[in-house]
């Protein structure tokens, strides 16, 4: 096996514990008497420096076998090529997984994620132990949502990572309804790393939260110009290149950093690579011209200094994640040679069910057992590639504390983890979790303040869509939650309360007795429906005086008792509205009103035909008894009785709570089924009164003492006032004010009548007793002649 390693110009202990990692996966596989039985792996180290040429050249320099690079040409004549573990960087992988894949010779990487290597046509020998960054962001995006971070900004480097990674971070942030405030380069060919102007952007920027996607050398350079330039306060979201960074997490940058939250390849213990790692000191390998600046780099001191080496040494490392990829993928040929090497001829995958041989085979013999590769490893954790070379997909959450020494150390918080058992991807200790300045409470980075309860987001144009405005909800609806994208409208029966907040039940109205005026106008009716009674009586006591007898005895009484029962009729319209008083209420009101203008139309034409039958040779001699007077009342009533049979056949009347009319309020009312029948049936009472009003008007000036046509137009003049005004107040009134409406039109237009006709009569007879004479009235006649 060749193994690509990528060392940088410093040394990076995270390296060399990688390159450890295979020797010791070799060594353990080898020891294993039950893998791969007398079968021995070898392996060959190459660094590529984190260089595309030094990538090339490794691989093409592999591929040769010898001490020159030939191209199509392998001059290796001892065991074949199982396979290549490397390169670390997307960049340097795309280049090597092109080459190798002309070839079909297996690549495994431990630390390329760009989604673009899972395209088996254009790397069809390509693996990795790391999940694709297309995870990674998803998982990011998840993060941030769960902190409810909406406002942030990206950094990430110029390369294939860096800016695949910016762009499915984008896509996958307005996913879950973040915004992206910046997101800047971090150009990897300049020296500064574009650092000034990127440090101006976060100053200037009022996002707090920034999701970073480069590697620790790179990311350094940035944190040293922020420190330079003492910018704090910010939250920062690693990616897996740097969260679990040794490089960064010096005392220096402890300040800037501490709190960082982030994802991280997933790591385990590996208690024997541990103590292998404990095992190995300079004076046991002098060859080794790593290990003493591994031991300096660990413990920030030189090689004299030796006291106590091996027991802090052992409490470092025991959470492994870079050299658990390597050792996954070690051991990834190691169980594809054995499922190659356990092949029965004719019933191999091959041709002809053929089987390759282990001493020589071809790369793609290997290859088709990698693509199979399912395997249990030793801390029983299952390893095996989907159809695109990935690995099951899971992350570790960690988040950067300060450690006993003052330097800072990654607490593992969480894991994310795709196609989790219910569904449950992401799972965060919070409790565990820390922020800058030791702080236990979730920092905000929003561009807008939280809308509260009551309130809706709604968009800026020309903003983005983080940056809203909090709008009140519409009259009827609410937002019980924060940052509602929309408001809800409470049910038919309920209303929101004052804060919009929740739904409340409707309050009912009606024009009930408990009501003042409600109870008023039941009050007044009642007394009100006792004047025509005493009338009445009036009349009855005093039928035989010259007053009574002049203005029909017989039809004024029928005429009191009609206006009786118009007072009485209008109690139908006060309390619940009930199915049947909502039937009956508006055909007793038309039926009884009819009656009593067909009383006063009737008196009025028997005025007039009784002043002009006194006229020689007239013909009107014989209509001037009762049976006109009653035939104008029972035709006049019976037009009527017609309209409003029809009206309860074919629409009638009927209860319904109205919520449309009164914001907040159920009316309980009275539908009037047909308004056409409805203003039909009014129109009828007015016509009978303007024809009233007419004909009294012209007999107005008919010679007697009392003659009734004056009083007549006056009562219908105020009637036909009362029942105009009426029309504009009854269709703008609501509730249980059109009701009250109707109402005080009945008691006003019953009262002109009572008023106008009666009062003058009942006055004379009771006040006046002089005036109540045959002789009076004749000597008024004679002198108005």
């Amino acid at each position: 096996i060749r193994f690509l390693l990528c060392f940088s110009t410093s040394f990076g202990i995270e390296f060399y514990q990688s390159m450890q990692a295979l020797i010791f996966a070799i060594e353990e596989i080898n020891a294993d008497p039950e893998l791969l039985p007398n079968i021995t792996l070898g392996f060959q180290i190459f660094d590529s420096c984190i260089t595309l040429r030094r990538a090339a050249q490794g691989a093409l320099w592999i591929l040769s076998g010898g001490p020159a690079i030939t191209p199509n040409y392998n001059c290796h004549k001892g065991a074949p090529l199982a396979g290549i573990i490397g390169d670390c960087g997307s960049t340097q992988s795309i280049l090597i997984a092109e080459i190798l894949g002309l070839y079909q010779y297996p690549q495994i990487s431990y630390l390329s994620s760009h989604p673009i290597l899972s395209d088996q046509n254009l790397f069809p020998s390509f693996f990795r132990t790391i999940p694709s960054d297309d995870f990674q962001m998803r998982g990011l995006a998840q993060l941030i949502s769960y902190f409810g971070w909406s406002w942030l900004g990206i950094l990430a480097n110029d390369d294939d990572y860096g800016q695949y990674g910016t762009q499915m971070a984008k896509q996958e942030i307005m996913n879950v309804g973040a915004c992206v405030a910046f997101a800047e380069k971090i150009i990897i060919g300049q020296p500064n790393r574009n650092a000034p102007h990127i440090v101006q952007v976060i100053k200037e920027s009022t996002a707090k939260v920034v999701v970073v996607i480069t590697t620790d050398p790179d990311f350094m350079i940035i944190i040293q110009e922020l420190l330079r330039q003492n910018v704090t306060g910010n939250i920062w979201v690693a990616s897996e290149g740097w969260s679990t960074s040794v490089l960064l997490s010096e005392e220096l940058f402890r300040d800037m950093l501490l709190g960082t939250i982030g994802f991280a390849i997933h790591g385990r213990k590996m208690p024997e690579f541990t103590k292998y790692l404990n095992s190995l000191h300079p004076s046991k390998d002098p060859q080794d011209s790593f290990i003493r600046q591994f031991w300096e780099k660990n413990f920030s001191c030189k090689w004299l200094n030796q006291s106590n080496l091996f027991e802090t040494l052992e409490t470092l490392m025991t959470e492994h994640r870079i050299s658990l990829n390597i050792y996954t993928a070690a051991y990834t040929f190691a169980w594809a040679l054995q499922s190659l090497l356990e092949c029965t001829p004719g019933n191999g995958p091959f041709y002809q069910g053929t089987c390759a041989n282990i001493t020589s085979f071809r790369p793609w013999h290997l290859l088709h057992y990698i693509q199979n590769v399912k395997f249990q490893a030793r801390d029983g954790s299952q390893v095996s590639f989907d159809a695109k070379g990935n690995p099951p997909v899971i992350y570790d959450i960690v988040n950067w504390h300060m450690s006993t020494k003052g330097t800072q150390k990654q607490i593992l918080v969480g894991h994310y983890q795709f196609n989790a058992p219910n569904e449950r991807n992401l799972t965060v200790d919070t409790t565990s979790i820390i922020w800058p300045n030791n702080n236990k409470q979730v920092p905000i980075s929003k561009c807008t303040p939280s809308c509260s309860s009551g309130f809706r987001k709604m968009t800026v144009p020309g903003k983005p869509p983080c940056c809203y405005e909090c709008a009140r909800c519409p009259q009827g609806q609410i937002s019980n939650e924060t940052d509602a994208v929309e408001c809800h409208p409470c049910s038919w029966d309920t209303w929101p309360n004052l804060q919009q907040d929740r739904c409340l039940p409707r309050p009912t109205e009606f024009l009930s007795y408990g009501d003042p005026l409600g109870y008023s106008l039941a009050v007044i009716s009642i007394f009100s429906s006792w004047v025509p009674v005493i009338i009445l009586g009036v009349f009855i006591c005093y039928k035989k005086t010259p007053v009574v007898r002049a203005n029909n005895y017989s039809l004024s009484c029928l005429l009191l008792l009609s206006l009786f029962l118009c007072f009485l009729c209008s109690l139908g319209f006060i309390g619940y509205p009930q199915p049947e008083k909502c039937l009956l209420r508006q055909v007793a009101f038309g039926m009884v009103f009819a009656l009593c203008i067909s009383c006063v139309l009737a008196k009025t034409i028997t005025v007039v035909i009784a002043f002009n039958a006194t006229k020689p040779g007239t013909i009107l001699r014989k209509w001037t008894g009762l049976k006109v007077s009653y035939s104008v009342i029972v035709l006049s009533a019976f037009i009527q009785l017609c309209v409003c049979l029809l009206w309860l056949i074919f629409s009638p009347p009927f209860s319904e709570l109205n919520s449309e009319d009164q914001p907040g309020i159920i009316i309980i009312n009275c539908n009037e089924g047909s308004p056409a029948a409805f203003w039909c049936m009014l129109g009828y009472l007015g016509l009978l009164a303007t024809i009233s009003f007419i004909v009294a008007f012209l007999a107005r000036r008919l010679p007697d003492s009392f003659n009734e046509a004056t009083f007549i137009t006056f009562s219908m003049l105020a009637f036909l006032s009362v029942w105009v005004s009426f029309i504009p107040a009854y269709l703008s009134a609501r509730g249980m004010y059109t009701v009250a409406m109707e109402v005080f039109a009945i008691l006003s237009s019953t009262w002109a009548v009572v008023v106008c006709i009666f009062v003058p009569k009942c006055f004379v007879v009771l006040f006046r007793p002089t005036m109540n004479s045959k002789e009076l009235l004749r000597r008024k006649d004679i002198g108005q002649h």
